[in-house]
């Protein structure tokens, strides 16, 4: 999966210190924040809001074939690194989503359904090419999965976001009031080193695989029966990872410019690799850049998100450890294609760092996915078109795909 420079250069070079908590502040506080001790000495800040809800206008449709979709695919892969996926269980369509003012235009993928790549994307082989062929391994998927609409009134429904390299809880913070509003379960977690969780200085810190375990300690804390995943950027790998790990628990993810599904790889950036004190020196240089870079446009709107400090808070000791500790070999496509999470990907169209091919070719590799693609959006989509995002993803954690039901199949056809 791409990772964006994007999450930790913007607003973090400005040369600010992070804040930093201790132990003994692992309690809950009063304000809708946590500061969640995941390990000895690693304490991270966590927003949990939990809305008092008032009592369902009726009971929820008791059929229990509601929303049932049997995901089955076939993952071929061979020595040369070739992949043919054969989709074998129903496809899965839906009404297009609609921003606040009409309908958001969508490339690459409109609909939620079974995509075969095998047919679609690659020319049929020969026999000849195919006896040249050397086969690696043969995957096999075959589940069923229950996706039904998840409201705000729902007891179950817990709904986790989290935030890429640079940033903090703050950048939902459009989101975290807007499905709080609704009723929603919300838990937002500041990653080591950002915001207000603790910062060790040790780059050991700061590798996927120290991070994803804090995410995992953070879901296993707060999960529930029905779990939506929303990442941003770095953060989508950390959604992956969970979705993968937990498919029981993770209902629904959503991907916000999350790049395509590659292995990570530390970055290569040459000023990653500047001594920390000439980084610190050159941030107030690099702002400006860097905030072109990130927003589709720059008004008074975004100048004033880049300095606020509550959003973008990071050293220049942990950006580096974050951007050079990005190894995660075991996401690649295979990974990807072992899913069966219905997937949105939210992309803004301007991005600079992350292609629309690469969310994409996202789409292609996932077994239930669909793309939306917000034309006045960039990196930082969220903040800049909060309306239009906060409208997509409600439509979607209230989707649920069409079974047979009552006296006859009402499942949509292909």
């Amino acid at each position: 999966m791409l990772t964006s420079i994007a999450d930790g250069i913007m607003c973090c070079l400005i040369g600010k210190t992070p804040n930093t908590v201790g132990p003994g502040d692992s309690v809950e506080s009063g304000d809708g924040y946590s500061f969640v001790e995941v390990k000895p000495g690693r304490v991270l800040r966590v927003k949990h809001t939990l809305p008092a809800r008032q009592p369902e206008a009726g009971p929820e449709d008791p059929r229990p074939e509601r929303g049932v979709v049997h995901c089955k695919r076939k993952i071929t892969i061979y020595r040369s690194g070739q992949l043919v996926l054969e989709n074998l269980g129903q496809a899965v369509r839906a009404e297009l989503l609609h921003g606040q003012n009409g309908p958001v235009e969508s490339r690459g993928t409109a609909e939620l359904e079974v995509l075969d790549v095998a047919a679609s994307a690659r020319p049929a082989a020969t026999p000849r090419q195919c006896r040249k062929r050397k086969l690696k391994k043969i995957i096999h998927v075959d589940c069923k999965k229950q996706i039904t609409s998840c409201k705000g009134t729902h007891s179950d429904v817990v709904l986790f976001f989290v935030h890429g390299v640079g940033g903090s809880l703050d950048i939902w913070k459009e989101q975290l009031d807007f499905f709080t509003k609704l009723g929603y379960e919300v838990v937002a977690p500041d990653l080591a080193g950002h915001g207000a969780s603790s910062a060790p200085q040790i780059a050991a810190a700061y590798t996927f695989y120290a991070l994803a375990e804090d995410m995992r300690a953070v879901f296993k804390r707060y999960a529930k029966k029905r779990n939506i995943l929303v990442g941003h950027s770095y953060g989508v790998s950390f959604c992956t990872f969970l979705a993968h790990e937990y498919p029981d628990l993770v209902h629904k993810v959503i991907m916000i410019n999350g790049g395509g599904p590659t292995a990570l790889q530390p970055s290569l950036c040459s000023i990653f690799n500047m001594p920390t004190g000439v980084l610190h020196c050159l941030s107030p240089c690099l702002a400006w850049s860097f905030l072109k870079a990130g927003f589709a446009r720059q008004g008074a709107k975004e100048k004033q998100l880049l300095k606020e400090g509550n959003a973008f808070n990071v050293s220049s000791f942990v950006l580096r450890a974050m951007m050079s500790g990005q190894y995660w070999p075991e996401g690649d496509e295979v990974y990807h294609a072992e899913l069966t999470v219905p997937v949105l990907l939210v992309h803004g169209m301007h991005d600079k760092f992350v292609p629309v091919e690469e969310d994409q070719r996202m789409a292609e590799i996932l077994l239930i996915a669909f793309l939306k693609v917000i034309d006045e959006g960039s990196h930082m989509v969220m903040l800049e078109c909060p309306e239009t995002v906060n409208t997509l993803l409600h439509e979607f954690l209230l989707w649920e795909p069409e079974t047979p039901a009552g006296e006859g199949p009402a499942a949509a056809k292909k």
